[in-house]
């Protein structure tokens, strides 16, 4: 079982992957939320099949486990098309997307997670590839080394990330379609977690639904996690059916509370209002506080916390908001009123 700090995570665990396959929606009739979204992408899909042309590039950005690898496999089977997999760290060297690019089929679906990681120089032979379906490489060294082109079949990448402030724009701009994926409303969570129960063969009534998407974190992800923690719960200490009770009784021993914060968000909004008065801290002050790295916060921590209405990120610092104080039924303190801006009298 994952830890409690690992409960919550959007992160994906290695441990579920294979269960996250079998979960995975296989087209875009089945995939719940994003609605905006996925009408978008059902005209351009439809278009580019009229035309016998491959989907123009895509982006997904926004934060992890909304489902922006689920619709990359969604678009190639949408397309009728076969999919390749790789991710940005793995593509270290300009060689080794060459050896990947070079070896697609017309049509082929390339989807790269976490593309803000490629590097500088994979970038530079990622740029006609996109663009002009060329490839351009370099062979042999110094004054007899010569540019040689490659012709590509045409193709569709799919670039996901969680940090899209990192995407260099001459990469981004190469997209020709780019979506943010936001975080769920309970009420898509309670549509995917009944499709769950019905794969996993889970009794779950609509109350016992609702109560763990409301401690999700808006995250699809994180529902299917929970929906399976507190499956254990209801068979082993229960009747095998997941209703309202049981949800409430086995979140709280997973010691997610109603506003779906684990242990550390706690003590990550209780330092900030009870150590800083709710702040504005600095991130690496409040990183060395409650001995977490920075970067942690930033990326998995602080997005849902901001989302949700319960910390503001500010100039100054981080500030814990008059929700944060009312979860944990604190009295915000009293600040000082700001002095007038009074102009001194002159000296004589």
């Amino acid at each position: 079982m994952p830890q409690h700090d690992d409960m919550l995570t959007a992160q994906p665990l290695e441990s579920e992957r294979g269960l996250e396959e079998r979960l995975r929606p296989t087209d875009l009739s089945e995939f719940v939320g994003q609605s905006g979204l996925c009408d978008n992408l059902r005209v351009f899909i439809k278009a580019a099949r009229e035309r016998g042309e491959p989907l123009d590039h895509v982006l997904f950005y926004g934060p992890p486990g909304l489902g922006k690898t689920a619709l990359a496999h969604v678009i190639a089977r949408e397309m009728g098309a076969p999919l390749r997999v790789t991710a940005g760290p793995v593509v270290e060297r300009a060689g080794d997307l060459a050896a990947i690019v070079t070896n697609l089929e017309p049509g082929e679906v390339l989807f790269i997670d976490e593309i803000h990681r490629l590097s500088a120089a994979v970038e530079e032979i990622l740029y006609p590839a996109m663009e002009d379906f060329k490839l351009d490489l370099i062979v042999g060294q110094g004054p007899s080394a010569r540019t040689v082109k490659i012709d590509l079949p045409r193709f569709t990448l799919v670039g996901a990330t969680t940090r899209a402030s990192l995407l260099t724009s001459p990469l981004r701009d190469r997209f020709g379609v780019t979506a943010r994926l936001n975080y769920y409303p309970p009420s898509d969570l309670v549509q995917i977690l009944d499709r769950s129960a019905r794969i996993l063969q889970v009794s779950l009534d609509a109350d016992g639904a609702l109560e763990i998407a409301r401690r999700s974190r808006g995250t699809p992800r994180v529902a299917n996690r929970l929906l399976r923690r507190v499956r254990d719960f209801a068979e082993v200490e229960g009747d095998g059916k997941i209703a309202r009770a049981v949800a409430r009784y086995a979140l709280e021993r997973l010691e997610v509370d109603e506003a779906g914060f684990d242990r550390m968000d706690r003590q990550l909004l209780l330092v900030l209002i009870e150590k800083y008065g709710g702040g504005p801290a600095g991130l690496e002050t409040l990183a060395a506080a409650i001995g977490e790295d920075k970067g942690t916060i930033e990326e998995i921590y602080e997005p849902f916390l901001i989302q949700e209405g319960f910390l503001d990120r500010t100039p100054r610092g981080r500030m814990a908001t008059q929700r944060a104080f009312d979860h944990f039924d604190i009295a915000p303190p009293k600040r000082a009123p700001s002095a007038p801006n009074r102009r001194q009298p002159k000296l004589l």
